[in-house]
Order: structure tokens, then sequence, then C-alpha cells
């Protein structure tokens, strides 16, 4: 799990290099899928459940799961999302970042970026032997309702190792459930999915993958694959 989780912040390292205005989501796929066979590991989404390609590209009002295409090529000030899993040895590192294309964009974009970030860190710093993943969910809703965002509830963080996604899943918005008690050894993703409005969400039924805001406001996401260690938390997918 350490090696497929240091795989995919190289990955991601890797590729903040090339996400600038001009650059179609296609090739940012091919890039991707070129590193992480250079380096010994396999691409994950790639032919997952049918997903035609090696990572997801998700711009601007895109939630998630959206499909690298040639036509899609990124602008000044767009937000767009990479979602890396390779595997190493069988086992499975999951992480994205969020980007800001051109290094600017509107302040009420830029505060979405910067607020879904620190909101997966809120939810990191619970991790710990007997708290609950609902303390992750809860301490990510305190952060990011007060501040009006919608936080999606259709897709969740979930446990990881040789399956891509294995249980528990890992909400992150208050339920007001008494959900799974952390225990050393469990590998899971903390990864909330932040709109600027509505909470709600719209399931292509072109595509079957792409998934975005019910409202057309955009949305951010950042990504680990975190251990649960004897005293608190590992991150397994950081440089």
């Amino acid at each position: 799990m350490r090696a497929a989780g240091k795989l995919a912040a190289a990955l991601l390292d890797y590729i903040s290099g090339y996400i600038q205005p001009g650059i179609s989501t296609l090739a940012i796929n091919d890039l991707c899928e070129e590193f992480t066979k250079k380096n010994g590991g396999k691409s994950a989404p790639l032919g997952y459940k049918g997903f035609p390609k090696s990572v997801c590209t998700s711009i601007n009002e895109v939630v998630c799961h959206g499909i690298p295409k040639a036509v899609d090529v990124l602008k000044d000030g767009d937000i767009v999302n990479v979602d890396v899993t390779p595997i190493v040895d069988g086992y499975h590192g999951d992480s994205s970042r969020t980007f800001i294309v051109g290094g600017k964009t509107s302040p009420e974009v830029e505060r979405l970026v910067q607020d879904a970030e620190r909101a997966m860190w809120v939810g990191i710093e619970q991790v710990k032997p007997g708290n609950r993943v609902s303390d992750i969910a809860n301490a990510i809703d305190d952060y990011l309702t007060p501040k009006g965002y919608g936080i999606v509830r259709d897709l969740m963080g979930h446990g990881i190792g040789r399956g891509f996604h294995e249980e528990p899943q890992i909400p992150h918005y208050r339920s007001g459930r008494k959900l799974s008690k952390l225990e050393p050894g469990m590998t899971f993703t903390i990864e909330p999915m932040v709109n600027l409005g509505t909470w709600e969400v719209i399931f292509s039924k072109k595509d079957g993958w792409t998934v975005t805001t019910r409202d057309g406001k955009w949305s951010a996401q950042f990504e680990h694959t975190i251990l649960v260690t004897e005293k608190g938390y590992e991150i397994l997918t950081q440089a």
C-alpha cells in the first residue's frame, strides 16, 4: 500500500507540470498512463467496470469520473480534478487534486479549491483508533456547511487495498448515524466533493460515468489514501 501510494503521489506531482491552458484531458490521461507504466504500475481505472481511460479528469461543474477526451481542452481560469489510482504488486493507491488552470480564477472559485483541500485535512485529523467514520464526516460537515457549500452525498470515500473499492464507506456529511469504529491497519480514502451550490448531482445517462452538479455550479475535490496506525494515521499518498 505504501508503494502504491507513493506512486500515486509521484504521478500527481509529475502531471501538475502539464496542467496549463491548451492541454487536452486526453493528453493528461496519456501522460499519466505512460508515467505509471514506466514506474512499474498499472492504472486501476482503465477497464474498471468498463471505464475507458486511465485517470479521471473533472472540469469545473464536473464533480468526478470525467472521461478524458481530445475535445476537452483546458482554458485559463478553469479548475480540473485529476484522480489517479495506480496498482503496485496488487495494491491500490488512490489520490486526487484540483488544479487551477493558469494559476488564477475568480476569488469565489479560488476559495472553493482552498476550502475543499482544507476539508480533506479536517477529516484526516479525526483519524485515530477508537474514533469512528462518523467523526470524520461530522468534522468535514462542521467545517464546510457554515461556509454555504454543498457536500456531495451520493459519492463518498471508501476502503481500499487489494480491491479498488472496499468497506467501509466514508461519507463526508453529518448523517446522525454512528458509523464504523476505526482500527489500526484499516486503509481508506478521504475525498470530500465540495460544490459551490447544491449537494445534488446528476449521473450522466449518456456515458454512464460523468457526474455533474445539478445546478451547474463548480465543484472541487482533494483525496488521500489513509492508514490507521496504533496512535493516529499515516498518509500513504504523500510524497
